[in-house]
């Protein structure tokens, strides 16, 4: 193995090491996207194209993985840089524009897997998904849930998610549907459904409440998933999630 990796003896089997190194990855927005890219780079994923159109502001730096000095700068670019640091060799990728309905054919491409953290700000993202499993493309939803994280994975010829709305689908009804999954099957998550509730509650039209805390156990929970796709073990997929808190 490696000596950049040799610390993932025991967890990582060398062909499994192997297997994820040019196992290609589209990262579809570095807003939560950017803690994603980080953790996979230094578990081994060396394949990743970063595709955002946004510039980063001071209220990302509570929770995304920039700093206050790339204020104003491309999230794309300034993520690209920061993954060369770490390891200069790996074949990083990065286009500076938004994903739209006349270039999202073209970026989606044949990557091996997809990580889905556009804004649901239009139906880009339902489009996106649509693609991505026609081309036979796994794709990872991430959510930020302050004290938890949420991942949802769609498989090539599965359930999309917008079956849970008959309006537009956003982050709020996937949240939604969790709280009530889990309280269905009597394991109500009583401090998700009051941040729900207090959100709602809000006379703004703010984004939703989001802490550091979830982006890096969403971090963790999108690498070991992508992991298990990219080495053939079992995983969950919609309407089954992941989500992992640590407020319980």
């Amino acid at each position: 193995m490696e000596t950049k990796y040799s610390r993932n003896r025991l967890y990582v089997q060398q062909e499994e090491q192997q297997a994820i190194k040019n196992f290609s990855i589209l990262l579809a927005g570095s807003g939560i996207g950017s803690n994603i890219a980080e953790c996979a780079l230094r578990f081994g994923f060396e394949n990743i194209t970063i595709v955002d159109g946004d510039t980063i502001e001071q209220s990302n730096l509570n929770r995304q993985n920039y700093t206050h000095q790339d204020i104003s700068s491309y999230k794309a670019e300034t993520l690209y840089h920061r993954l060369k640091s770490i390891n200069p060799e790996a074949n990083i990728r990065y286009r500076s524009e938004f994903i739209t309905p006349e270039n999202v054919h073209e970026i989606i491409g044949d990557h091996d897997i997809a990580i889905n953290a556009l804004d649901f700000s239009s139906n880009i993202p339902v489009v996106f998904d649509k693609i991505c499993q026609e081309r036979g493309i796994h794709v990872l939803h991430p959510y930020n849930l302050g004290w938890g994280g949420l991942v949802v994975v769609l498989e090539p010829g599965g359930l999309p998610l917008d079956i849970l709305s008959d309006e537009n689908f956003n982050e709020l009804k996937m949240v939604e549907y969790i709280a009530g999954y889990l309280r269905f099957w009597r394991t109500p998550n009583e401090w998700l459904e009051n941040i729900i509730d207090d959100y709602k509650k809000e006379k703004e039209n703010l984004p939703p409440p989001q802490l550091a805390i979830a982006s890096w156990i969403v971090a963790g929970m999108c690498t070991h998933i992508m992991f298990k796709i990219a080495t053939g073990k079992p995983y969950k997929t919609f309407p089954q999630f992941y989500m992992n808190a640590v407020s319980e």
